[in-house]
């Protein structure tokens, strides 16, 4: 496999989930690397949980032993799914979903001067109550310094506030909320987008990049065999109707960005054309491809991981010096994929084909 694991976060006694992280570069050079460490019993999406962190030095080669926690567990339920940002006026930015009920879930904001060592008070980013999905590494900023949130809406299907599968409907839509006072308030975009076709997913786990024409390439997780994408050129305002990607893929995430050294687009996911008819969840193998034309066709699809036992999910993608690091949900084996986590070191040259 490509590069090296260089952090595993296996689960414990009273530990029984670790997942969902995001990485930001400080200011002295040292890596922060940010996730949802669950806590107590249970490691459901429910399950109780905080965001913690470790600290390298040293690009990513080696981490700090022990966790520091940034935001405590301040939701009915658990805070999880967190994005890092360096904002254009220098803030550090942590969001992260704080999760209630299937009634309320929705992304908060806190920002710090000082590099982490302290935080704001939060912000809420989407002033709608319901419960919203903003998957781990998703928000952006353009280059005009609008921040923009994907996220998916789910309805209740019944009015309770206890955290019943049955109700949950798992057909997301897709919505989208911009700042552009640097996260001081929020506002919902014009648009949201529904899946154009019968599906049990609907649209799930939205993600955006920029493109260099300053428009914007949006996609989803959906049931129906491959990711579907939809654009914009208004700043994520009004968004084209949903069309299918040429993303084959189960009903897992895709994760997008663009790699500073070279400009180019770096896709990751579960690469439904090589999978093993065995595989976990379906979520194996994770692959990798690079776009050099604004993401109009993909070349060097490679594997990051391909056993058969195992699963592969929730990419957090961040570049240091000649190499990528990737932080991704790993578990498997009877213990399910989600509880485990590690990040992977891996040479730049290698996801064009050259190691």
């Amino acid at each position: 496999m490509a590069g090296q694991i260089v952090l595993e976060l296996t689960p414990k006694r009273s530990n029984p989930r670790n997942s969902e992280g995001a990485f930001a570069t400080l200011k002295d050079g040292s890596v922060l690397f940010a996730y949802s460490r669950f806590s107590g019993s249970s490691g459901a999406d429910h399950g109780a949980a905080s965001i913690a962190a470790r600290v390298s030095a040293d690009g990513g080669r080696t981490w700090s032993g022990r966790d520091r926690v940034l935001v405590p567990n301040e939701g009915r339920c658990n805070v999880m799914s967190v994005s890092l940002l360096r904002l254009h006026d220098e803030r550090l930015a942590l969001f992260y979903a704080r999760k209630n009920s299937f009634l309320d879930c929705r992304l908060r904001l806190r920002t710090s001067v000082d590099e982490g060592a302290s935080w704001s008070e939060p912000v809420l980013c989407i002033p709608a109550p319901g419960y919203f999905v903003v998957n781990n590494d998703r928000v952006v900023q353009l280059r005009d310094g609008r921040l923009l949130v994907p996220a998916a809406y789910h309805r209740a299907r019944l009015d309770t506030d206890q955290m019943l599968w049955q109700a949950f409907d798992h057909r997301g839509l897709a919505m989208f909320f911009v700042s552009d006072d640097g996260g001081s308030t929020w506002q919902e975009a014009d648009d949201w987008l529904a899946l154009p076709v019968r599906s049990t997913s609907g649209l799930q786990e939205p993600g955006v990049v920029e493109l260099a024409d300053g428009s914007l390439y949006g996609w989803c997780r959906t049931s129906t065999g491959r990711q579907w994408q939809f654009a914009s050129s208004d700043r994520g305002q009004t968004w084209s109707l949903p069309a299918p990607s040429r993303f084959r893929s189960p009903n897992s995430p895709m994760s997008i960005k663009r790699i500073p050294a070279t400009g180019d687009l770096l896709a990751v996911w579960n690469d439904a054309t090589q999978r093993p008819a065995t595989a976990s969840q379906q979520r194996t193998p994770l692959a990798t491809a690079i776009s050099r034309d604004e993401g109009r066709s993909w070349r060097h699809t490679r594997l990051l991981e391909d056993d058969p036992d195992r699963g592969f999910c929730y990419t957090a993608i961040h570049f240091v010096e000649d190499a990528v690091l990737l932080a991704y949900c790993c578990g498997g084996r009877g213990s399910g994929i989600l509880p485990d986590l590690c990040i992977r070191r891996v040479p730049l040259d290698w996801f064009y084909g050259r190691g």
